[in-house]
């Protein structure tokens, strides 16, 4: 029987008369690669801050790599990575100064932090602009070093929200390469996105609709079942915000 390192029963996330997750119920298995998508006010931000320990819900039950989100939220910080769009670096730093920054957050010891420094700066093929301000960075190099940040504590589960938006399509083709060999290592990769040809590199993807998850599969199967040649075109049909299903 496979692993899950995320578990998530019944969750329900209210602000005030407003429901933004109704009932969500799901699972992510150790070493998967899981599309969490969703249009815009679909509640899929919501759920993804619950299930990285920065918000509560309003009721249900969630553990995260073992933990539970009410009583262990440290825990789950320590066990996860986080990256999202605005890359999590800070500008005004130098690649180098970013690295020694976030590994000093996550606690590992200063030789740890160089060893793992200088393993990253050669594998991105960085090391000549480890002095570089990251503001002259090009868009996908800061997308590559944002996502070896987030993952240099080695956490169990790394949350991805909408990490290529703006980069070109052979930069987005390496960052899922990436993605592919972190996740080969079993670390866990939870991925919002709204490019839906990333959808279909997924092991299997959610998509959430009026802040229910109204399908959960494998890509080819959600083809399959709603007879689409597309993710995409599986989207269209089960998530337009006018139409209710539940």
């Amino acid at each position: 029987m496979e692993e899950n390192i995320i578990s998530v029963r019944n969750l329900v996330r209210k602000f005030g008369s407003f429901t933004a997750n109704d009932n969500l119920s799901f699972d992510v298995r150790k070493g998967e690669i899981f599309g969490f998508l969703g249009a815009n006010g679909a509640g899929k931000t919501t759920a993804v801050r619950i299930l990285c320990g920065l918000s509560k819900p309003t009721s249900g039950e969630v553990k995260i790599a073992g933990f539970d989100i009410y009583r262990e939220t440290e825990k789950i910080k320590r066990n996860i990575g986080y990256m999202s769009q605005r890359f999590s670096l800070y500008e005004d730093l130098t690649v180098a100064e970013n690295i020694q920054l976030y590994g000093g957050i996550y606690g590992l010891p200063n030789r740890l932090i160089r060893e793992k420094q200088a393993e990253l700066l050669n594998r991105l093929g960085m090391t000549d602009v480890r002095n570089k301000l990251i503001a002259g960075l090009p868009l996908g190099w800061k997308q590559k070093l944002a996502f070896s940040v987030a993952i240099l504590h080695d956490p169990k589960i790394v949350f991805l929200d909408e990490p290529t938006g703006g980069v070109d399509p052979i930069a987005r083709r390496q960052f899922w390469e990436m993605i592919y060999e972190t996740a080969s290592g079993g670390t866990t990769i939870f991925v919002t996105t709204h490019y839906m040809d990333e959808a279909e590199y997924c092991d299997r993807i959610s998509i959430m609709s009026e802040g229910k998850i109204v399908a959960l599969d494998t890509p080819a199967a959600l083809k399959r079942i709603y007879q689409a040649p597309s993710v995409e075109e599986v989207f269209v049909k089960i998530a337009r915000p006018s139409k209710s299903l539940l």
